[in-house]
């Protein structure tokens, strides 16, 4: 049956927001995903993410093949094109097929005069592929990294910042965390094995496998009654640092989408958690995430410099501040993350995790245990910000996640292990 949409056209719109709007693709593809077919959802979400993740390779080559770029009004038939390239360069689609239905993208877009130069272009770069692919090797977009952000991951990754680039350009793992309140991580493996899915457990985080080959979450056993999640390993370290526990007031600040609020009911499902978060719309997702599992937290909207206006006089038992920052630890999860930030938003995030780690220690208990996390892989944000925190407060103990040289635990992303993130396990002396 054929479908009235032109699937090219909707991903060079999605590219388009976030590009030239500052909008990331998981807030634009939901919408654009609404009235197309659960087969084309796949195929949208990889034209999208793929060709942000090799953007600077497209650039390169269209600027070798056209005189000047599309710009104004028909900018959006310059995304086209690069989704074009993408298909060609980085899928199985037949040649045949990704020509015709790039080029009727115009049509839908309303250029449908421009049909001859989509299609001349692309003929072009076929012609042409294998020595525009061989020239770019030794070009500087080889690594398809924005210059800033390449620059402070040599400075701070001398001898692994490769490695880094590359970890990020690969597609992420699928890492699955076993809920513990229906199954241990080997009953689970079992299962899976019975579903012939392999898996992998990690060497480190309790509940969390790595799936050898990723799949749809309906053949996962058990999904739709809560016994696995989908989350990322390293994101479950910081729960399995904060070792929440029965009876405890914890709170949860940072908290959207819910991935840890949810792990820490499980791992002490008689805890009272309080996750704040300062987004009203992520927060839906928490609330989500908590019916999905069947279990329940107190959620409320707040900043997490004004814990006065969301926690009254509470103090807690253990806090976990998963502290916004410029997500550079999860570009292989978000590639619009490169072409977002700014090498100007670093020094502002990290004033924004100062003030907020300055107002929320004071509501943690003597003797209580705060992580304090980042899915950043950059030490301003990091190691850099606890080592000035620990300075300022003395009262504050590093325990458990290296010295006072270099406070915390930096994970670096991995094509076999978890995302880039950084954890810091504090606990206030007495």
């Amino acid at each position: 049956m054929k479908t009235t949409y032109n699937l090219r056209s909707i991903a060079a719109q999605a590219i388009s927001q976030v590009l030239d709007k500052g909008q990331s693709l998981s807030t634009v593809l939901p919408g654009l995903q609404k009235n197309i077919s659960d087969k084309d959802r796949g195929l949208l979400q990889e034209l999208c993410f793929g060709t942000l993740r090799v953007l600077p390779q497209l650039e390169w080559c269209l600027q070798q093949l056209m005189a000047k770029p599309l710009t104004g009004k028909q900018r959006t038939l310059h995304y086209l094109l690069m989704i074009g390239l993408y298909q060609l360069i980085h899928t199985r689609i037949p040649a045949h097929a990704v020509l015709a239905e790039t080029v009727e993208g115009t049509v839908a877009l309303k250029r449908p005069q421009l049909k001859g130069l989509i299609n001349g272009v692309l003929r072009q770069f076929q012609r042409q592929q294998e020595e525009l692919l061989s020239l770019m090797v030794n070009n500087d977009s080889r690594h398809l990294h924005p210059s800033w952000l390449l620059n402070r991951l040599k400075k701070a990754y001398p001898t692994e910042w490769e490695n880094i680039v590359d970890a990020n350009n690969q597609r992420p793992p699928m890492w699955l965390r076993v809920n513990r309140m229906h199954h241990t991580r080997d009953e689970y493996l079992h299962l899976l094995s019975e579903a012939q899915i392999e898996a992998v457990p990690h060497a480190e985080y309790r509940d969390a496998l790595r799936l050898v080959t990723p799949c749809q979450v309906n053949l996962l056993p058990g999904f739709a009654e809560g016994w696995v999640t989908i989350q990322d390993a390293s994101a479950q370290g910081s729960v399995d640092l904060l070792d929440p526990q029965n009876g405890e007031m914890i709170l949860d600040l940072c908290c959207a989408p819910g991935g840890k609020t949810t792990h820490i009911l499980e791992a002490a499902p008689k805890a009272h958690v309080l996750a704040v978060d300062v987004d009203e719309q992520r927060l839906k997702r928490v609330h989500e995430n908590l019916q999905r599992l069947k279990l329940s937290a107190e959620v409320k909207q707040g900043d997490g410099r004004e814990p006065d206006s969301w926690a009254g006089d509470r103090i807690f038992d253990r806090i976990l501040l998963d502290a916004p920052c410029s997500a550079t630890g999860v570009i292989r999860r978000h590639p619009d993350i490169k072409w977002l930030r700014r090498d100007s938003d670093i020094t502002e995030l990290a004033e924004l995790q100062c003030e907020i780690l300055e107002a929320i220690w004071p509501r943690l208990k003597p003797g209580g245990v705060m992580v304090y996390a980042t899915c950043s892989i950059l030490p301003e944000e990091n190691n850099e910000q606890i080592m000035a925190f620990l300075k300022a407060h003395p009262e504050a103990v590093l325990i458990e996640t290296g010295d006072l040289t270099s406070p915390g635990k930096q994970n670096l992303p991995h094509a076999e292990d978890g995302d880039g993130f950084y954890y810091a396990k504090l606990i206030k002396s007495a």
